[in-house]
């Protein structure tokens, strides 16, 4: 009888969850990797700019990669404060219209690299784990070194180089998911990192085609971010 009851009703197998210690450690660490594409946003001097010349400074965005460290600090089951020191590397391309000042096409372009040292610091705001996974909302501020700003270069753009600050301030969103393995925490997130700090320096000629007009200038990047943990 008591087989034909376990055959009527077969037991249900149990989910294993692993790692379920894991997120109760005050401190842990882990490494991130990445890809990286970042923008510029312009804001001009003179208001009818786009409308004289017919169309912005466009800006051919290029892919590039991220690399770092994590430090996490619980603060209670829904709240971690995030350290994660990384490299930044990434290009972009400035194509500027036709000045009447530009003697040859090249001067239409300018290759701008960057190598940042990203220094953010996120609050983690996480959701209730379900199982082995767990969605989480990053928000944040950092402040980037950029080893490739040129900003002390007495050249300019009339010598084919651009020049930006050394240091910028953003802002950061974020979010993503925690998948807990056998071994490890593995965390895909999707992250948008702001400037609200004009990175321009000014070519030493007041009216330069390249610089003169041109008021402010912030990076906007977004970044795709795989944590290990």
């Amino acid at each position: 009888m008591v087989n034909g009851i376990n055959a009527q009703y077969p037991t249900v197998r149990e989910r294993i969850i692993n790692l379920p210690n894991f997120d109760k450690r005050t401190v842990h660490y882990g490494y991130f990797l990445g890809l990286n594409q970042y923008d510029f946003k312009f804001e001009y001097i003179d208001p009818y700019y786009k409308e004289l010349m017919y169309k912005d400074i466009a800006v051919i965005q290029k892919k590039g990669f991220n690399v770092g460290l994590i430090g996490d600090l619980r603060i209670n089951d829904y709240f971690n404060l995030r350290f994660e020191p990384g490299l930044y590397y990434n290009q972009r391309e400035l194509n500027y219209p036709e000045f009447p000042e530009f003697e040859k096409e090249s001067d239409q372009i300018r290759e701008i690299k960057s190598t940042y040292i990203h220094l953010p610091l996120y609050v983690k705001i996480n959701a209730k784990r379900i199982n082995n996974f767990r969605p989480f909302v990053l928000v944040g501020f950092s402040t980037d070194f950029n080893l490739s700003s040129n900003e002390k270069n007495s050249d300019d753009n009339a010598s084919n180089v651009f020049r930006t600050t050394s240091q910028n301030l953003n802002y950061e969103l974020g979010l993503g998911f925690e998948f807990y393995l056998y071994y490890f925490k593995f965390s895909p997130s999707l992250r948008g990192a702001f400037s609200f700090q004009n990175e321009l320096i000014p070519d030493a000629a007041e009216g330069s085609p390249w610089t003169g007009n041109i008021l402010n200038m912030f990076s906007r990047g977004v970044s795709l971010i795989i944590t290990f943990e």
